[in-house]
C-alpha cells in the first residue's frame, strides 16, 4: 500500500524531516496515524519489515523530526543549533537502531519503531556533521518547506523534485506569462 511518501531530499533523514508538508502554509501531516508511519519507514528502504508503531511512537517520531528539521534549518542558515533540538535528536541517536542481517535471499532489515527512528535519527547526526551540509537548499516553491542535497552540476537545482514542486510552478509561470501576454494583445 503506498501512502504517497516521498522521497526526493537524497537523505532519508531529510526525507522524514519533510513528512510534515507545508509548514508555512496548510500544514499536511504525513504522520496522521501509526500505519502511516511504519509505511513511512518500510518506503525509504530504513528497514524492510517494521513492528507495528503504537501512538506513542508516531508522537516521539514527530518530537525527533521537528528536532532534525529545526537544527537542519539553522545549519543551512548558519545559525546556531538548539539545545532542546540537540538533546532530542542525540537521545534518539543513542538508542539501539535497525540493525541488517544475511538471509539465503540477501539483506533482510527487520526493527520496532524505537529501531527505526534511532537509525533515522543517526543518519541526521552523519549528515549535519558531514561533507553535504554546504549542499543543502530549501526548495524553490514557496509552499514547500522540504531541504534537499543539491547534488546538481554548479547547484542550481531550484526544487526538491519535479514532479512534486517543479512541475506546479513551472506550470503556474506559464499560465501567468500567457494570461499577461493575452491581456496585452487585448489592448
Amino acid at each position: 500500500m503506498n501512502l504517497n511518501h516521498v522521497f526526493v531530499c537524497g537523505n532519508p533523514s531529510l526525507d522524514f524531516a519533510a513528512t510534515l508538508r507545508a509548514r508555512r502554509s496548510t500544514r499536511f501531516e504525513m504522520f496522521a496515524t501509526p500505519d502511516r508511519l511504519d509505511a513511512w519507514y518500510r518506503e525509504s528502504g530504513i528497514v524492510d519489515a517494521v513492528s507495528p508503531a503504537r501512538p506513542d511512537d508516531v508522537e516521539e517520531a514527530k518530537t525527533v523530526r521537528e528536532a532534525i528539521y529545526e537544527l537542519v534549518t539553522a545549519r543551512r542558515l548558519g545559525e546556531e543549533y538548539g539545545d532542546d533540538a540537540l538533546a532530542v535528536l542525540n537521545s534518539a541517536a543513542r538508542k539501539p537502531s535497525a540493525t541488517p542481517q544475511l538471509t539465503s535471499s540477501g539483506r533482510w532489515t527487520e526493527a520496532t519503531p524505537d529501531e527505526a527512528l534511532a537509525t533515522v535519527a543517526r543518519q541526521a547526526v552523519e549528515l549535519l556533521s558531514g561533507p553535504d551540509v554546504p549542499l543543502l537548499k530549501e526548495c524553490g516553491n514557496p509552499e514547500c518547506t522540504r531541504v534537499y542535497i543539491d547534488r546538481s552540476r554548479g547547484m542550481r537545482r531550484q526544487w526538491c523534485g519535479m514532479e512534486s514542486c517543479g512541475n506546479k510552478i513551472k506550470a503556474a509561470a506559464y499560465r501567468a506569462r500567457k494570461s499577461s501576454a493575452q491581456a496585452a494583445a487585448a489592448h
